[in-house]
């Protein structure tokens, strides 16, 4: 499934919602979004990974540094651990 990146303001924070799989490419056109919505002004920036099916590792490691510079906040992660955690028990 191609990545849909979808921004939307709500309570004075922007807020990216990310769906489908997720490769390098796309978390690099996400960190530019992410970096033009912060200095653009003094705005909190959420992603929101709830709806997110695939992350490769490349795209974690952007992600993981975004939030550890204090970029973003990143929620909807537990839903995504849990899928792939239950995907992993089937296959078991």
């Amino acid at each position: 499934m191609a990545t849909q990146i979808n921004q939307f303001e709500s309570d004075g924070r922007v807020y990216f919602r990310v769906e489908g799989d997720m490769y390098l490419e796309d978390a690099e056109l996400l960190e530019k979004l992410v970096r033009e919505a912060r200095f653009s002004g003094d705005i909190l920036v959420t992603v929101d990974l709830a709806d997110l099916t695939f992350l490769d590792s490349e795209s974690a490691s952007i992600l993981r540094r975004m939030e550890s510079e204090g970029l973003v906040e990143i929620q909807g992660i537990e839903f995504f651990l849990q899928s792939a955690i239950d995907i992993a028990e089937r296959a078991a």
